[in-house]
């Protein structure tokens, strides 16, 4: 019985190593610093979104600082371009009304013109916002 199942097991094996999204993937590990008007930006989302594939996201702490994660337990960004986007809207739980209203302008969330290029390694992105 062990013969005619050791096939299907191995097969079955990689195919979830397969799915599993970072099997062979390259990842750069990024953080930084988001100030607006040379102020530390605490509680704002950056993300980083390549032109395929899943984004990184990481959060500010009270000092702007943030880390991405690409996924639970995988620190960093894909390698390559990256639009990111930065939003300090919270928005409410289902059917709630938002909890904080973005402060930034779109050209940071909506219609972002920010960029990232990611490589292999540490990578250090700080983002200096405007208001105006």
């Amino acid at each position: 019985m062990l013969k005619v199942l050791f096939p299907e097991i191995v097969f079955m094996s990689l195919l979830i190593m397969g799915c599993s999204g970072t099997t062979g993937l390259s990842i750069g590990k990024v953080s930084g610093v988001v100030t607006m008007d040379g102020q530390s930006l605490p509680q704002a989302t950056v993300m980083f979104q390549p032109a395929l594939g899943r984004p990184s996201m990481g959060v500010t702490d009270d000092s702007g600082r943030y880390q991405l994660s690409y996924a639970p337990g995988i620190e960093g960004a894909t390698l390559g371009e990256h639009q990111v986007i930065i939003r300090t809207e919270i928005a409410g739980a289902d059917g709630e009304p938002v909890q904080r209203k973005e402060m930034l302008p779109p050209r940071y969330n909506n219609n972002s013109e920010l960029k990232a290029t990611v490589l292999a390694g540490q990578n250090t992105c700080n983002f200096a916002l405007s208001s105006k």
